[in-house]
């Protein structure tokens, strides 16, 4: 497994400073949509880093702390659950990309992507599918935006304790479909997501 592949032929084309690009939170039925980006020094591979699905919440928390000490540097970025269902998901999620690449403060000028589709930044851009399973940077930027979102969602938890967030991070499980049945909806659910409850 190459973590560089995709890193190396961006270097070989001439481009130099490389950002990973990854989104967190597309699913769930309340909450921003986050994105991370992620510059790690060149040849770099953050040790333990795999895409953030396939690892413990425990080994997230400790790999966000060491990609912050070892990336040279990185930002996120969020479209809140308004901007969700004004301009849907997919529209969503490719402005909270843009914001975290906007934020980063050593400018790339290219950036992997994770996924099928081009968020429309203003430096090159190559998407790379499962690309947090394949590419160093992608990797490192999924993890900073999966922590990031569901520590977020831990404060929601706090504010809105009846929706019981810590358990679900907002995603549509069955605990949290039956906690809107009972309490409604919240001002930080998606509408978009949720227009059966507003069909009775």
């Amino acid at each position: 497994m190459d973590w560089l592949e995709y890193e190396n032929k961006a270097l070989e084309n001439g481009y130099e400073i490389i950002c990973g690009v990854d989104e967190a939170g597309r699913g769930p039925l309340a909450g921003p949509v986050y994105a991370a980006a992620v510059i790690l020094p060149k040849n770099h591979v953050v040790e333990g880093v795999n895409d953030s699905k396939k690892i413990s919440e425990k080994k997230r928390d400790m790999l966000f702390d060491k990609i912050i000490d070892e990336c040279i540097c990185y930002s996120v970025g969020i479209a809140t659950e308004n901007e969700i269902d004004e301009i849907n998901i997919l529209q969503a999620t490719f402005l909270a990309m843009r914001r975290a690449v906007e934020g980063l403060s050593v400018k790339p000028d290219m950036a992997l992507i994770d996924g099928n589709k081009r968020p429309g930044l203003n430096i090159a851009e190559q998407e790379i599918i499962k690309g947090d399973a394949k590419s160093a940077n992608i990797a490192a930027a999924s993890i900073i935006a999966k922590v990031s979102r569901d520590r977020y969602m831990l404060e929601m938890a706090e504010k809105y304790p009846e929706y019981q967030f810590e358990k679900h991070k907002g995603y549509g499980t069955k605990l949290h479909y039956e906690m809107i049945e009972k309490y409604g909806i919240s001002p930080i659910h998606r509408k978009t997501f949720l227009k059966k409850f507003f069909q009775k």
